[in-house]
């Protein structure tokens, strides 16, 4: 039940919805009850039930619930509402629309409307729109009890959930909606005894309160951290008289704004003047065309001041936005905004920001309207260690292998031209396509190793510019393209397509011509070519040229490192990324193309032609395609994984990757006769070369010369000899 988090010395309590007080130990909502034929679920005080009960099929307002009350402590102890409002299940919103003439009607069409749209995610525009229209309605409406704006306000902090949606008349609708809540908030505790008047709805607050200018210092309207990120009553709190900013010991506030009076509304005798404040969940009602948002979410805070006369300026407002940073993510920059009604925008005239070394983004503006903090975001990212064991070795193996490949095939091309013989321009011409096989693979083993990494990303810390307050274009910060990275994807992408492109030349080559026993062309050898190097091109360039912007790279490349990108901002695999349609696309059409040649050859041919070549030559080209296609699938599972299992596809990728040269060494070179036997040559030779050695005897004659001689001890055993 309780949630104590220990910020310095001080434990603080944040409590879910259903609980209050310093521990979170008092009950905060209604129980579980039966209400004539409805059940209605535990509720937080102040929210709306809806019943278990829904809608028959056969309805027009099939799967809605049939009923909805409120839960209120007005009477003391949490209780439901009684009795329940009950939805006719034949209603839709054009026909409360159609009827909203006669107010005593009211209290029935605002039920109606708040149990239609309590499953925003399945309304459609049309719904959006007709269901704003209602609740600007029966706001504005002078003869609306408070139940109906209560009602209304429900409504209008379901919509703020409902599903995105792109209709101009659905954002007229409900940006008039917010004209309409400051005005409220304005006006709601006019009609009260109370000097306060507050609604307060999962996804929407309006506060209301009349003060004394002159025995008031500054007002100020917080909202309080749950556990949750909805509001509830007890979370809103509003000061009434406060020379700054202040925060509870013990609580963490979200959202703060306070307003200073001018001193000539202060000097006027005890003029009355009226505050009010809406709270926003989200920016769903102020679409930005200036601001592109795709997965930050910042709450919108409006003040408005009434005073004796027309409207009053207030002196100073300040603000504090504390943003929701998502996991893996870091604050990177913020800008103080309001919405400007004539700009049908977000404009920073007015306002500057503070400090946010705490995660409260400050902001001040002189003039009341609606207020946000515009955020952007950059992405943290675990980058591996240093290469391991396995990659040293794996690495240095495959290069090692290549190279010795390399040279191999260019000593049998050099063999085969020296010879000439017409026999051999079919094993000619598979030497080739083996030779660009390991040639555009070294080349981008090399690449990969030498580039992969993006060096034009800063990881160090940075610090939020607190100085200019300039309207941020987009909340995803992405690091300006150097070129760099962008040029290593595409040497990287052309080499590996190469790769595979040439193993299917490859296949071509020894799996259909060389078993069937057919001549090659005399244009083979120009077209490999042309095919070998020119598709990779192809595709490299159209996929380059469709994705990738200088002021937005990241629609081509990786930002972690440099390669093809392919997830979505979920981090996960997306079919429209070019990873997708320039690489795997491409690679799989190859590895079809070889199978069904494979399967076209067996069903044909198969009794004519000899099956162990047959057999070889498949797994030669094809263990390759499945080699390569493995090591890069494997490489995406470990972005899309954790843990354990994060850690296995790890290694096996490491593995797979880095052996790729060793293993097309083993399948084309270290397999073949005349390799063994080059091998074994060298080998006799250097065992028949033998080191002779001979002993020698020192021997020093004391002279007057000091001279020095030395003799070979067989000469001078046989000297000795001699003698006897």
């Amino acid at each position: 039940m309780d949630s104590l988090f220990l910020l310095g010395f001080t434990f603080v309590c944040i409590c879910p919805d259903e609980w209050t007080g310093e521990t979170c130990s008092v009950e905060n909502f209604c129980r579980f009850q039966e209400l004539g034929n409805f059940k209605f679920p535990r509720t937080p005080i102040g929210w709306f039930a809806y019943s278990e009960e829904l809608c028959p099929k056969e309805t027009r307002s099939a799967g809605k619930p049939k009923a909805s009350t409120r839960c209120s402590n007005k009477n003391g102890a949490p209780s439901f509402q009684r009795p329940p409002h009950v939805l006719q299940c034949d209603q839709t919103l054009s026909d409360i629309q159609l009827n909203l003439t006669s107010p005593a009607d009211f209290e029935n069409l605002a039920s109606s409307t708040q149990i239609l749209t309590s499953k925003p995610e399945e309304l459609t525009a049309e719904d959006i729109t007709a269901a704003a229209q209602i609740a600007n309605t029966l706001l504005l409406s002078p003869n609306a009890s408070e139940s109906v704006r209560v009602a209304a306000i429900s409504t209008v902090s379901q919509l703020l959930i409902a599903g995105p949606t792109d209709n101009s008349k659905e954002n007229n609708a409900t940006l008039g909606l917010t004209v309409t809540l400051d005005q409220l908030s304005v006006n709601l505790s006019l009609g009260h005894k109370a000097s306060q008047s507050q609604v307060v709805q999962p996804n929407l607050v309006v506060q209301s309160a009349r003060v004394s200018a002159a025995d008031s210092q500054g007002v100020q309207f917080t909202s309080l951290s749950g556990t949750s990120g909805s509001f509830v009553a007890n979370r809103i709190q509003l000061n009434t008289n406060t020379p700054t900013v202040v925060v509870e010991n013990g609580f963490i506030a979200d959202a703060v704004i306070y307003v200073r009076f001018p001193p000539e509304e202060v000097s006027e005798k005890s003029p009355e003047v009226s505050l009010g404040f809406v709270l926003y969940q989200n920016d769903r009602f102020f679409r930005s065309r200036r601001y592109s948002r795709s997965r930050a979410t910042f709450r919108v805070l409006s003040a408005s001041v009434n005073g004796p006369r027309s409207s009053v300026v207030p002196q100073h407002v300040e603000m504090l936005f504390r943003p929701t940073v998502m996991n893996g993510t870091s604050l990177f920059n913020f800008a103080c905004v309001f919405w400007d009604y004539g700009l049908q925008d977000w404009s920073t005239d007015g306002c500057s920001k503070g400090n946010a070394s705490d995660g409260l983004l400050r902001c001040s503006c002189n003039h009341t309207t609606n207020f946000a903090a515009l955020w952007s975001f950059r992405e943290n990212y675990k980058y591996a260690e240093a290469l391991d064991v396995i990659s040293i070795v794996g690495l240095a193996s495959s290069l090692l292998a290549l190279i010795v490949t390399i040279i191999h095939q260019l000593k049998q091309s050099f063999q085969i031209n020296c010879c000439k013989k017409r026999d051999e321009v079919e094993v000619k011409a598979s030497e080739i396509a083996l030779l660009c096989i390991c040639v555009s693979l070294l080349a981008f083993i090399i690449t990969f190793i030498t580039g992969v990494g993006n060096s034009g990303r800063q990881d160090a810390p940075v610090e939020v510019d607190t100085q200019t307050n300039s309207l941020l274009d987009r909340d995803e910060h992405v690091e300006p393209d150097s070129g760099w990275c962008s040029v290593v994807v595409a040497v990287l992408h052309f080499f590996l397509l190469a790769t595979f492109m040439w193993n299917g030349l490859y296949a071509t080559l020894t799996l259909l011509l060389v078993n069937m026993h057919r001549s090659l062309p005399s244009y083979w050898t120009p077209l490999s070519v042309a095919v070998g190097w020119g598709v990779p091109a192809f595709v490299m360039s159209i996929t380059l040229g469709a994705t990738y912007r200088p002021d937005a790279p990241l629609g081509y490349r990786q930002e972690e490192f440099c390669w093809l990108a392919a997830l979505d901002k979920n981090k996960q695999f997306h079919f429209g990324k070019p990873m997708f349609w320039g690489f795997l696309l491409p690679v799989g059409l190859i590895l079809i193309y070889v199978t069904a040649l494979l399967v076209f050859i067996i069903s044909r041919f198969g009794c004519s032609i000899k099956r162990r070549s047959l057999w070889k030559n498949f797994l030669n080209s094809y263990s390759l395609v499945m080699s390569l296609g493995l090591s890069w699938t494997l490489g995406y599972l470990v972005l899309v994984t954790t843990g354990t299992t994060h850690l296995i596809f790890s290694i096996l990728f490491c593995v797979c990757t880095t052996t790729q040269g060793l293993q097309i060494f083993i399948l084309f070179t270290a397999r073949r006769s005349d390799f063994r036997a080059s091998v074994s040559r060298s080998i006799k030779y250097i065992s028949s070369v033998k080191l002779k050695h001979s002993k020698y005897r020192l021997q020093r004659n004391w002279t007057s010369t000091s001279s020095e001689s030395y003799t070979d001890l067989k000469d001078f055993k046989e000297s000795s000899d001699t003698h006897l």
